[in-house]
This record gives structure tokens, C-alpha cells and sequence, in this order.
């Protein structure tokens, strides 16, 4: 027997086994009694979904270190004792290793939230989607929430309990319907335009000091300016580079041609894991001590960093993260309300968003709903996942875009989720490597992923005012002002008064005065098929006592609603259901 034999003799029994049945792989013998139909994923095979899962973990393990840079940056429960936090604390030695050890219980709590949420979403909602700490929402949580060196808003400990009360809240939203009606009834337009907005805001992040390359800085003459200049050529008065030394820092090159330019040509020829590879490429030149780049310079805090580094593999556990929550919010509580509700509504536009866009690229959405299967308990793993994090000292957890590299290897059901679950759950015991990952190799690598999520702009309505300047100002006004929230704010509001406006002239006229091409705006309602209560609602309020169950008949329309050709759904709407069980259910 050759290799494609043993391989394809494995698929079929574990297909037979309860694993395969469970995942409904391909010659599983999922059966639908009504249509008499197999409700098994065509062309899910179990290697096939090994490999899908690691291709989504190598795609988006760069969120281990990235995160725990990002999220460190805030400065976590340590406290800087100083008046100026932000400068005294950037040179302060102590308050620096503090930060460090941060950084490397964020490390152990990224994947370990990772690994759980990602494997849970794969057992038991059965879709190929991962979930981890969300890039912009970590941003959001670090730079403008917590603050940089916790000059922002609320304390680190005040937003980790705004992030696990944002969780519940999720859960129940999720157990009424209303996360699912209210992301479906929120305009296309602000829908694409977040994710773009989102991608440049990375994409600034990337390029600045605190958590990239070091390319820009902030100025005095302009608001932003070039930069580029090593840690010793910044003007002591200014706190500014140096006019002659911009552009020699060689970490910047360093990032922006291994980090940058060679992660980009490997993706370009669709080598997997390209973004890992640069990442880990930049981080190994940056290890050796004697070098202009390296990440572990001859200080109290570079001692520090290198002594963990040499453990390499080892288990590091959360010591001043985990249930870090501090519930007295009394002298926080505007600040804190207005952190809650930019979490619940970011997470609602970016999960959702994610998640609904990757069960499209597996073939899991029902065109007349506009939903998606298994979309209730996706979202309540989520919901949970999210005040699990925050017990960890994790910013919100979402489903990742990421997920779509396993999709395009050929990842159709949960399978691939418990493979990239537990990779992650490999990585736990690596942190020191991912601890010791500098900010100028994932600099470039935020840049990469705004590229990815700019794409969506084509998508927008360009044509009609009434959903172009919404767009544009959501996109605009979040990196312009350095904040998520100010950009979500902007674009809902003039929506809402750019075609508030427009519907008041309208009703008002008689139908006289409408703007000329409304009729190239994009369609607006509250009103969703399938009704804003989920089916497990209905059913209870019917009296089915296992409400929780889906019934046959809706499982036979999901399955019909799926299906790309509308000739393939009438014949089988039309064949008889007491017809007999074809021979391949054995298989």
C-alpha cells in the first residue's frame, strides 16, 4: 500500500469513527431522515483538515508576541511612580522590568486563551474559525483605554472588569438574538468601512515607536513626521529625532526589509506561514548580544530580558495579570461606561464581521437569513471566551481573518479549529521565545495585516454621498485621532444625519425633494429575515420541551439555504422523503 492508499484508508476510518461524526466529515453517515439526504461537509477529510488548522495557526501565531507587545505597552498593573508618566516611565529601570514580566504573563495568556477559545469553537459549533486577542481591539485597550504607560482613561485592573462584564453582556445578547439583529442591521457602508478604518489605525501603530518599526513620530511644526533614529540621537528638550540621524536606526531597516519586504514576497508566492517566518527571521538576527540590532542590550532590563530568553522552553505562569479585575469603578464611572459600550460595539462589528465573512468562505451561510450554522453557539464561545480573557489580563478575544488560510487550505468544519486550539496550547510552554520577540519584527507585520483589511474599501458604496462620507470619515478619523471609538462614532453619526436629513425632506415634501441617485444608496432596515428572536426562543415559546434542539425540518432548510445551486434545491425540495437510504450512508 503507497502513501496516498494509507492516507486515504485513514481518512475513511476516523470519517466512521465518533470523531468523524461528530465534525460530519465526508463518509461520516450524517443522515437527514427528512430529505433523506447526508448532511456531511463534501470534502472535509481529516488530513486535509489537519493540514488547514496548521496553516491557520502558522498564519496568525504572530498574534502571541504581537499582543503581548501591544498590551504591555499599557504598562499592565504596574505603577509608574512619577508625575509624568509617559517620559519618566520610558527611561525608569525598575518599571521597566515590571513591565516586562507583563509582557510575559500576556505571552502565556494569549495562547492559553487562544488554545481554549479556538478549540472550543471547533468542538462545538463545528466551524474552521480561530479565535484570539483582536488585533485593534488590543490597540484600543493599550494606547487609548488603559493609555500608554497607563495614561488613558482607566486603570488596567478597571478595564479588564469593563472587558469581562463586556463579555456577559455579549452572552446574553447572543442567548436573545439581538448581537445577531443588531449586526445585520448596522449600514453596509460603516460595516466595511470599520475594518478599513481599523487597518490603518494598525498600520500607524506599525510604523511608530512604541510597537514597530520606529519609521514615524510625532512632531511640533507638523502633527506627525519621519523618523528613524536609534535610542540615543533623540533631542533631550524635544524628546524628537535628530534631523541628521533619521533613517539610520538599523532596527527600522533591519524590520522593514526582513519583516517587511521578504514576508510580503513569500505571500506573495503563497508560501504558508509566511508572516511567521519573517517575524521569527527578524527576531533570531535581533538575539545575539554584540550586535548594533539586538533586542538584549548590556542594561538592568536587558539582563532581565536575556536571562528569561535562556530558559526557552519553560512555562511561565501568570503572576501579575491573572484576575486582576478591581470592581471599584465609583471614581471611574464615565470613563468606564464609555470603554464598556466601545468594546461591546467594536466587538460587535469586528466578530461578527469575521465571522460571518469566513462561514461565507466555507460555504456555512443561509442566503435567506443572512445567517450562518451553528452562529448561536459561536457566538456565545465567543461571548464566554472574551470574560475568560479578561481574567487573564487579555484585551476582548474575536475570531480572526486569519482563519481563512485554513478555509483556503480546505479547512470545512471544526476539526481545523481543535488542530490550530491546540498548537496554540504547544506554544504555551514556548514563552520565552515569543516573550523575547521585538517590537521591529512585528512592526511591519501591522502594517501587512491593514493591507489585508483595507481590501475591504472596494466593497464600499462610492457612489452615494449618504454612504461614501459616513465610510469615509470612519476611516479617516481612526488612525487621524488615534482612536477606534472616535472613528465609529464619527461615521454612525453623519449616517445618521446625512439620511436622517434626506428621509425628514422627503416625507416632508411629499416625496418631491430626493436626492437624485438615491436609488444607488445602499438598502437600509431594521427589519431582517428570519426575524430578530432566535429559533431556540420560538421553539420554547411553541412549548417544545427540548427547545434546545434544532428541529429536523430547519436543519433540512440550512442545508438547502447553503447550497450554491437553486436547481440542486428544487430537485431535492421535490424527491420523495420516505425514499430508501442509498448505500454510501455506510460510508
Amino acid at each position: 500500500m503507497g502513501l496516498k492508499g494509507w492516507i486515504h484508508d485513514t481518512n475513511l476510518r476516523i470519517a466512521r469513527s465518533p470523531v468523524g461524526r461528530w465534525f460530519r466529515l465526508e463518509n461520516s453517515g450524517h443522515w437527514s431522515n427528512v430529505i433523506q439526504k447526508p448532511r456531511e461537509r463534501k470534502g472535509s477529510f481529516f488530513f486535509t483538515e489537519l493540514r488547514a488548522g496548521l496553516a491557520t495557526f502558522f498564519a496568525m501565531a504572530y498574534i502571541i508576541s504581537v499582543n503581548s507587545t501591544i498590551t504591555s505597552e499599557s504598562g499592565g498593573t504596574c505603577v509608574c511612580p512619577a508625575d509624568s508618566i509617559a517620559d519618566f516611565c520610558a527611561t525608569n529601570q525598575e518599571y521597566l522590568i515590571c513591565v516586562q514580566e507583563v509582557k510575559r504573563d500576556i505571552v502565556t495568556a494569549t495562547a492559553a486563551i487562544a488554545a481554549l477559545s479556538t478549540f472550543c469553537m471547533g468542538l462545538f459549533a463545528n466551524l474552521p474559525i480561530a479565535l484570539a486577542p483582536g488585533m485593534g481591539l488590543n490597540a484600543y485597550f493599550a494606547y487609548t483605554v488603559v493609555g500608554y504607560h497607563g495614561n488613558g482613561l482607566i486603570p488596567y485592573s478597571v478595564a479588564l472588569t469593563a472587558v469581562f462584564v463586556e463579555g456577559w453582556v455579549f452572552l446574553g445578547l447572543t442567548l436573545l438574538g439581538m448581537r445577531q439583529w443588531l449586526a445585520r442591521a448596522i449600514p453596509v457602508s460603516i460595516k466595511l468601512a470599520t475594518g478599513v478604518g481599523i487597518g490603518l489605525y494598525l498600520a500607524l501603530i506599525g510604523l511608530t515607536y512604541s510597537a514597530g518599526i520606529g519609521l514615524v513620530q510625532g512632531a511640533t511644526s507638523t502633527p506627525i513626521e519621519l523618523a528613524g533614529c536609534a535610542a540615543e540621537h533623540f533631542d533631550k528638550e524635544t524628546g524628537l529625532c535628530i534631523s541628521s540621524e533619521k533613517m539610520r536606526n538599523p532596527t527600522m531597516w533591519i524590520g522593514i526589509f526582513c519583516g517587511g519586504f521578504l514576508t510580503v514576497l513569500l505571500m506573495m508566492y503563497r508560501v504558508k506561514g509566511a508572516i511567521i517566518m519573517g517575524i521569527l527571521l527578524v527576531s533570531i538576527i535581533s538575539w545575539p548580544r554584540s550586535t548594533p540590532v539586538t533586542y538584549f542590550p548590556h542594561t538592568a532590563l536587558g539582563d532581565s530580558m536575556f536571562d528569561f530568553f535562556k530558559k526557552v522552553v519553560t512555562f511561565h505562569p501568570i503572576t501579575k495579570t491573572l484576575v486582576a479585575q478591581d470592581w471599584n469603578i465609583s471614581d471611574h464611572g464615565g470613563q468606564f461606561g464609555l470603554a464598556f459600550i466601545t468594546f461591546l460595539y467594536v466587538d460587535i462589528l469586528d466578530t461578527t464581521g469575521t465571522m460571518y465573512s469566513m462561514a461565507r468562505f466555507a460555504g456555512v451561510i443561509d442566503e435567506r437569513t443572512q445567517d450562518f450554522e451553528g452562529s448561536a453557539i459561536a457566538y456565545m464561545v465567543d461571548a464566554i471566551s472574551i470574560s475568560i480573557g479578561s481574567l487573564f489580563g487579555s484585551p476582548p478575544v474575536t475570531a480572526f481573518v486569519e482563519s481563512g488560510a485554513g478555509i483556503s487550505e480546505g479547512g470545512k468544519t471544526g476539526l481545523t479549529s481543535c488542530v490550530t486550539g491546540l498548537a496554540f496550547f504547544i506554544s504555551v510552554f514556548f514563552a520565552p521565545i515569543f516573550a523575547s520577540i521585538p517590537p521591529w519584527a512585528t512592526g511591519c507585520t501591522l502594517v501587512i495585516v491593514g493591507t489585508m483589511m483595507a481590501k475591504s474599501a472596494a466593497n464600499i458604496n462610492w457612489r452615494y454621498f449618504g454612504d461614501a462620507v459616513p465610510a469615509f470619515l470612519t476611516i479617516a478619523i481612526m488612525p487621524f485621532t488615534y482612536s477606534i471609538a472616535y472613528g465609529l462614532i464619527a461615521g454612525i453619526l453623519s449616517y445618521v444625519i446625512l439620511n436622517g436629513t434626506a428621509w425628514l425632506l422627503e416625507k416632508a415634501s411629499g416625496g418631491r425633494i430626493v436626492p437624485p441617485n438615491k436609488d444607488e444608496s445602499d438598502p437600509w432596515s431594521w427589519k431582517v429575515p428570519g426575524g430578530v428572536l432566535p429559533p431556540w426562543v420560538k421553539r420554547a415559546a411553541h412549548g417544545k420541551k427540548d427547545f434546545w434542539r434544532q428541529d429536523e425540518e430547519q436543519a433540512v432548510h440550512d442545508d438547502l439555504g447553503s447550497m450554491e445551486s437553486s436547481h440542486e434545491r428544487v430537485a431535492i425540495e421535490k424527491a420523495p422523503h420516505n425514499a430508501q437510504e442509498p448505500t454510501t450512508k455506510a460510508l
